[in-house]
């Protein structure tokens, strides 16, 4: 490719496509996505100030519990309101460094939300399995270790993944044919030949997606022989609603996004990925604080006490 042909590459704005063939719903679409991510925000807000001021809460679960709310919502922040807007117009221009930083941000954050819920896995490995000693291994120096180690660990990934697809000349549409600047939707913009960037990709999604998933539920198998040679039936049931709802998060965290992004890129359906993207990006992070207080008496304790400090101070 000539140097000037790459130099407009770099200048060209990509135009997100987002929901074209929806324009007739367009309005009804935007109100419900709004609502979704309003209750979304207002869900991980309230998981996060009760982990943090809550006297019971200042426990090593809790505080990952509190970072993990904080992840999702700057997650959907880099993504959701973009796609509102989209629901407005026909599409939606965006400058080719903003995609870029876009990507960057959102692979940024789930890569640090897959390497959070391994760590969670591991302190509920911990307090199952060697309860006698877990005030001694997970400690609160470890746990911010931990933390630092998912965050740093998701945004070098990340800035790799964004450099190989950002790399690629995109000398053919500008088009793409999704809601966000997602990696399979670039990739097939790209007019050289990918396969070298489709394989190193797919090697970088490998080890932020099915290592730490395997060894979630590496762990998790161990969890449950711990569980079953419990003896009390109310031993058994609070070591399960403890790590019921980590458990269900990860699986809709991980399964959605191994559909997405283990795969060829001769697999890329742009209408079914979007529908995924909807839902990993939409539903699942609203569905989270729901999940971890429904079956949690302290979360819903702590929240009680919460709303029921107003009235107290009246």
């Amino acid at each position: 490719m000539a140097p000037a042909q790459e130099n407009r590459t770099f200048s060209s704005d990509f135009i997100i496509l987002g929901f074209g063939d929806l324009a007739e719903l367009r309005i009804f679409f935007f109100a419900f996505f709004l609502i979704m991510h309003l209750v979304t925000l207002a869900g991980h807000t309230t998981i996060v100030l009760i982990t943090l001021f809550d006297s019971c809460l200042q426990t090593p679960m809790y505080f990952f519990l509190r970072n993990l709310s904080a992840i999702e919502i700057c997650y959907t922040l880099v993504i959701v309101p973009n796609m509102l807007a989209n629901f407005l117009s026909r599409s939606q221009r965006m400058p080719f460094l903003g995609c870029a930083l876009q990507m960057h941000l959102f692979i940024a954050l789930g890569g640090a939300e897959c390497f959070l819920l391994l760590v969670m896995a591991y302190d509920r490995f911990v307090a199952v399995c060697k309860p006698l000693h877990y005030s001694l291994i997970v400690t609160r120096v470890l746990c911010v270790r931990m933390l630092a180690l998912a965050g740093t660990g998701g945004f070098a990934l990340s800035l790799t993944l964004t450099t190989l697809i950002f790399l690629l000349p995109f000398c053919q549409s500008h088009e793409v044919n999704h809601f966000f600047c997602d990696i399979p939707a670039l990739l097939l913009l790209a007019c050289s030949v990918t396969r070298a960037n489709e394989v190193a990709v797919f090697l970088v999604c490998v080890f932020i997606l099915l290592v730490p998933f395997s060894l979630i539920l590496l762990s998790y198998g161990h969890i449950l022989a711990a569980v079953l040679r419990i003896r009390a039936a109310e031993g058994r049931s609070k070591a399960f609603s403890t790590c019921a709802g980590h458990l269900l998060v990860s699986l809709l965290h991980y399964g959605c996004a191994i559909f997405i992004y283990i795969r060829p890129k001769a697999c890329y359906a742009p209408e079914q990925d979007k529908i995924v993207s909807l839902i990993y990006t939409n539903v699942t992070p609203m569905l989270y604080p729901v999940i971890y207080s429904l079956r949690n008496k302290d979360v819903k304790g702590a929240l009680q006490r919460l709303l029921a400090s107003p009235g107290r101070r009246s």
